[in-house]
């Protein structure tokens, strides 16, 4: 019997356990996670008002639920109080680190660490439930916004900035951050990017929901989407359609609404103005198109009012304790999923997902990329195999000071959810901090 630990429960995590039990009937999969709730972004990084895309927690369920897996949450593995790498591949004949990337990209700008100036992962975090979310008081006195990145993420941050009561009451949004969504004074939202609209991020589906907004106004400049020289003709069938989307708004008459969104092309921030101590304004450079597919200054600046900054410009690894690390792509070095250690595959050490790649691609890129990983690793079985582990591990998890929650657990904070839920006269309401979630837990 082939015992592997996978080190987080996302789709990369889940799919990378799923491709191990399908291909060996010998393989038993232990789906390790620090947190006490599976799911990785699909439960902490998808918006509440997403429920096509939340659903696929069920298919990652059935994953998790197969007769040769198990979720062992609220292990920690590495850092202060986690178990230390090395130990993990004493109780495993492998480990498959699935930990995807779990910080932002800055901006490298003056004024980056002003109160106001807050990444996008942050601020998802914050409306996703997440433990670790920092104290909403960002958003207090704010009437505008700003948001630094046109993808995905952007557009829906910038989205929940101005949803109201009615579309978030049903959702499984924590309590608090439904309370101070509805009740910020945010009016403006500008949602910036460095290039032309050619060279925007986001899905046309994403996009079009920002229309489709009661009470809110979405604007373009004409002028901005002039500067892009692309032929239309010559885009993929996204960006094409993006760029039809754009200029069908850009052409329409402004409207009377209680709150806008803005898009703007071709600003560069340099600098956030300070306000009082917090952030007051950014200030952007124009840019050109500088017939490379890049974007080149033109000297000439704006200053966009706003007391809070919202960066998403890209997420980004971070080294893990005791597994090498390439600072320059933040990823984990590796051949074919097997890490490398000084220019060596190591077999019994492999990664899959946004720490193997880069976050790179949709939730589906992390298939194939987990299937790589898990045909390496059963190639390497036989000699795995020889290397003597327990039978369990987890009395040498609880040894270290470690208490996982098992599947049990996690169906009982899915009941406490729902429990508080009915109780506010809503849906399910996600718990929202560790001692809520870990009480939850101990009552399966």
């Amino acid at each position: 019997m082939l015992r592997v630990a996978v080190v987080g429960s996302g789709p990369s995590g889940c799919y990378t356990a799923q491709s191990l039990v399908q291909r060996d009937p010998d393989v038993h999969v232990d789906v390790l996670d620090r947190l006490p709730c599976p799911y990785g972004l699909v439960r902490y990084g998808v918006a509440p008002d997403h429920e096509k895309i939340k659903s696929l927690q069920g298919s990652l369920a059935s994953v998790l639920e197969h007769e040769r897996v198990r979720f062992l949450g609220g292990v920690r593995v590495g850092g202060p109080g986690g178990l230390p790498a090395e130990r993990l591949r004493e109780l495993y004949h492998a480990v498959v680190y699935c930990v995807g990337a779990a910080t932002d990209r800055r901006l490298g700008i003056p004024g980056e660490e002003l109160a106001g100036s807050v990444s996008a992962t942050d601020f998802v975090a914050w409306y996703s439930a997440h433990p670790d979310a920092p104290d909403a008081d960002f958003l207090r006195g704010v009437r505008s916004a700003v948001v630094i990145g046109v993808g995905n993420v952007a557009v829906d941050v910038a989205r929940m900035l101005v949803r109201g009561a009615a579309e978030l009451n049903p959702t499984d949004i924590p309590q608090a951050a439904l309370d101070t969504l509805t009740a910020s004074g945010i009016s403006d939202v500008h949602m910036v990017g460095r290039r032309g609209p050619a060279q925007a991020r986001f899905t046309t589906k994403e996009l079009r929901e920002l229309d489709a907004l009661p009470g809110t106004e979405v604007t373009v400049r004409k002028d901005e989407l002039a500067l892009d020289p692309t032929d239309p003709g010559t885009l993929p069938g996204v960006q094409r359609r993006n760029l039809e989307v754009l200029r069908e708004w850009a052409a329409r008459p402004p409207v009377r609404a209680g709150r806008r969104i803005g898009l703007r092309f071709f600003l560069r921030p340099v600098e956030l103005l300070a306000d009082g101590g917090r952030v007051g304004a950014v200030r952007f450079e124009h840019t050109a198109p500088d017939g490379q597919g890049g974007v080149t200054g033109t000297g000439r600046y704006e200053d966009v009012p706003a007391q809070l900054v919202l960066r998403s410009v890209g997420y980004r690894g971070v080294p893990l304790d005791g597994l090498p690390f390439d600072r320059a792509s933040g990823t984990v070095p590796h051949e074919a999923g097997r890490i490398v250690r000084d220019g060596v595959p190591c077999p019994g050490e492999y990664v899959a997902g946004w720490i193997k790649r880069g976050p790179t691609g949709v939730i589906g890129t992390n298939r194939p990329c987990a299937k790589e990983t898990a045909a390496s690793l059963l190639a390497d079985a036989p000699a795995l195999l020889r290397g003597e582990v327990p039978e369990d591990p987890v009395p040498a998890l609880r040894a270290a000071g470690l208490e996982p929650v098992t599947w049990a657990g996690w169906q009982s904070i899915q009941r406490a959810e729902a429990d508080l839920g009915a109780r506010l006269g809503r849906s399910v309401v996600k718990l929202a901090d560790w001692d809520a979630l870990r009480a939850a837990a101990r009552s399966a």
